[in-house]
């Protein structure tokens, strides 16, 4: 009896490593983004040609994605050169603008209509994009979800594989 006790829960936890990536939104990796529309931008309009675009699905109530604010300003400044950062939220102008808990130094806009996002299916946030500058999904995903998280590592990669 303890050993099939042991095989079982030996199996579960092989099984539970196993997993695919999950998501929360439809997949569009290596097929073309949806079109960049936002309602209104709150930030300077940012300059996209031939760069990777980061978007950051993201909403003021949202622990996860306020705890994620200081990497996106992270990956803005190290790779500036080869990357915009771009958060859009469903919340109003007004929510967003009042937010304090964190400062956001990448481009920054409002969706309260969810165009993009609903393009996306977007369930459940953050959720996170990276398209390549001939507009393909090249990474998407919870950026902190374990054992797949968005990290520098990561997008060095994405922007060394493009330019080879």
């Amino acid at each position: 009896m303890k050993k099939i006790i042991l095989i079982v829960i030996s199996l579960l936890y092989i099984n539970s490593y196993a997993q695919k990536k999950q998501l929360w939104a439809k997949s569009f990796i290596n097929k073309k983004a949806p079109e960049l529309v936002v309602e209104k931008w709150l930030s300077n309009v940012p300059t996209t040609k031939d760069k990777f675009i980061l978007i950051d699905f993201w909403a003021t109530w949202c622990g996860p994605c306020v705890r994620g604010i200081p990497e996106m300003n992270n990956f803005q400044k190290e790779f500036s050169e080869d990357l915009v950062v771009i958060g859009i939220s469903k919340e109003s102008r007004s929510k967003v603008k009042r937010f304090k808990k964190a400062k956001i130094e990448y481009f920054s806009a409002i969706d309260t209509k969810g165009t993009i996002s609903d393009k996306l299916k977007i369930r459940g946030i953050p959720h996170c994009i990276i398209i390549n500058p001939k507009g393909i999904v090249v990474w998407e995903g919870w950026p902190q979800l374990k054992g797949y998280e968005l990290t520098s590592e990561v997008i060095q990669k994405l922007i060394s594989d493009y330019k080879s």
